[in-house]
């Protein structure tokens, strides 16, 4: 979109000059770095918070092509798929307003994806999501969802041949 920007304001330069200004080389690159300190602060933060409700933490942004999970940790005898979403304050969305049906289908591929490289389908399963709220640099809010969506609510199409207590 950038360049586009930058190729009509080279057009309309041509017709005069003075009433023309190009974008900067980098814009929005500031917010984008923003948001990826807040993304990663998010996680830092979801894992502790998991930790000291003593759940054993096996992975942090485990992928495998376009597919990522935030957090695989293991609660007794659960494995849980753990979805961080964080949000400045002043922000005008909640952070669990982001889990849309679209996102919820790419973790449950996302899972089964982990499942299947670990060889673990015949561990219980189930999908939580940690809300960071950053109300500034050092407030944090955090909110552990639990179950966050059943998996009818991802709508997603999945083997149905495996442990018979999994969310598929």
């Amino acid at each position: 979109m950038i360049a586009r920007l930058r190729q009509l304001c080279r057009r309309f330069a041509a017709a005069d000059p003075a009433t023309v200004v190009a974008p900067p080389d980098r814009a929005g690159s500031d917010a984008a770095a923003e948001r990826a300190r807040l993304g990663r602060q998010g996680e830092e933060a979801a894992a502790r918070l998991l930790a000291d409700k003593g759940f054993a933490i096996l992975a942090r942004n485990w992928r495998q092509g376009k597919l990522e999970l935030d957090i695989v940790c293991r609660d007794a005898e659960t494995l849980v798929f753990v979805e961080v979403k964080s949000r400045r304050g002043d922000s005008l969305a909640r952070p669990d307003e982001a889990m849309t049906p679209r996102k919820r289908r790419t973790l449950v591929r996302a899972a089964q994806a982990w499942l299947a490289t670990t060889e673990t389908w015949s561990s219980p399963c189930r999908f939580d999501v940690v809300t960071v709220t950053a109300y500034g640099p050092n407030s944090l809010h955090l909110e552990h969802i639990p179950h966050a969506f059943a998996l009818d609510d991802a709508g997603a199409a999945v083997d149905r041949g495996h442990a018979p207590w999994q969310p598929w």
